[in-house]
Formats: structure tokens, C-alpha cells, sequence
């Protein structure tokens, strides 16, 4: 009965984060009009702003994201293309991932090395827990198999902390620098600085929320080494 009452808690724990995020950011998606500029308009507008010209914005399918390297803002369609308030208020926040960028923002340059790095140990840890198995079988030692298997737990689990890690310089981008810049431009509609504030938790939250949810496979793949 306790381990039944602990699985709940921990399975709680990590889909309630991921749920709030995906209901905050959808509730704020109406009504679509509500602003008279889209996503990517503000944030081309709000990079102007802070000179930084050579900054691009484009649409994408991959999640809204600043992109460091490449320099340029990533908007989903929903957010390139709308003009609700869940649309600019993204665009905003990863709009002060660039304006970090452009003031050589020391958490985002270890932010960025990290998340390439998660990427490379994800795939790797994941590989490793999908042959270990095979190992144990080939060579007929199940000691070399566990040794496998818990060494690619372990990467796994390493990808995980990795975003945790990274949640400083994603707070930073909502509340440093997008919240000062939708107030001081007088973009947010009377009554809506509260619900951008809760949009804003909600962006910097997204890294926290997939890596939570991550666990969840961390969870089944430990409880296959315990048997």
C-alpha cells in the first residue's frame, strides 16, 4: 500500500508541472486576437529595440526556442502567426534569450553548451539501455549486462539534471528581461501583466516539465535493473 501511495506521489509530481505548463500556455491562446500583432511581429520589434538587427525570427515545428548559433528566434505557428496573448508573450521570452546572447550572457553560453550535450548523452544512455540486454545475452554475463545497463541509467539520468540546472537562465529570460520589456513598451493590455507573469512561468518551466517527465522512463528503466 505505501509503495502504491509513493508511486502516486512521484507520478504526480512529475505529470502535474507538465500539465500546468500545457494548460497555462493554451487558456492564453484565447481569445486569438487579441492583440493587433502577431507573435513574430512583437518579437522583430522588441529585437529592433535592442539593436539587434541581425537577429532573425522564423517559424518553426521544433517548439519555440532562441538559437544561439544560428541567431534567431524560433516560433511555433501558433505563436509566429497569432495574436493572443500566450503568442507575444512567448515571443517575448525567447526574445531575452537573444537579448542575453547579445550581452554575452554567461549562464546561456553554459546553458547552450549543456543542452548539446544533454542531447549526445540522451542518445547515448538510451542506446546503451536498449543493448544491454542483448549483452547480457551474447556474452552470458549477466554482471557485464547490470554494469551496462546501470552505466547508461546513470547518462540518462545526467540529461535529466542537465535542464535543472538551466532553469536560472530560463527565469532569467521571463522575468529579467521579457517582463521589463512588454511593461516598459507598453504592450500588454490592461489587466493582462498577471497572466503574462503566469505565461512567463510557464515558458522558463518547460525544460523542467520534459525533463520531469524524462523521469518517468528513468523510473521503469530502474525498476528493470532492481529485478
Amino acid at each position: 500500500m505505501a509503495f502504491i501511495l509513493l508511486g502516486s506521489i512521484i507520478i504526480a509530481l512529475v505529470f502535474i508541472p507538465g500539465v500546468w505548463v500545457k494548460r497555462v500556455l493554451e487558456k492564453y491562446s484565447l481569445p486569438e486576437d487579441r492583440y493587433s500583432g502577431t507573435g513574430s511581429e512583437l518579437a522583430r520589434f522588441l529585437l529592433d529595440k535592442k539593436s539587434l538587427q541581425h537577429v532573425t525570427v522564423e517559424e518553426t515545428e521544433e517548439g519555440d526556442h532562441y538559437d544561439p548559433t544560428q541567431k534567431v528566434v524560433r516560433l511555433t505557428k501558433e505563436k509566429f502567426n497569432g495574436h493572443s496573448l500566450t503568442a507575444i508573450t512567448v515571443a517575448a521570452h525567447e526574445v531575452g534569450h537573444a537579448i542575453q546572447d547579445g550581452e554575452n550572457y554567461g549562464p546561456l553560453r553554459l546553458r547552450t553548451k549543456l543542452v548539446k550535450m544533454s542531447r549526445g548523452i540522451e542518445k547515448i544512455g538510451a542506446g546503451v539501455l536498449m543493448i544491454s540486454p542483448f549483452i547480457g545475452i551474447i556474452t552470458k554475463l549477466p554482471g557485464l549486462s547490470a554494469i551496462v545497463f546501470l552505466s547508461g541509467f546513470v547518462t540518462l539520468l545526467s540529461s535529466t539534471l542537465i535542464h535543472f540546472v538551466t532553469l536560472p537562465t530560463e527565469l532569467d529570460a521571463s522575468f529579467k528581461r521579457a517582463l521589463p520589456l512588454l511593461n516598459d513598451s507598453n504592450i500588454l493590455k490592461e489587466g493582462d501583466q498577471k497572466y503574462a507573469y503566469k505565461i512567463l512561468t510557464a515558458a522558463a518551466l518547460t525544460y523542467v516539465s520534459a525533463s520531469l517527465m524524462s523521469l518517468l522512463n528513468i523510473a521503469r528503466w530502474w525498476a528493470m535493473l532492481r529485478r
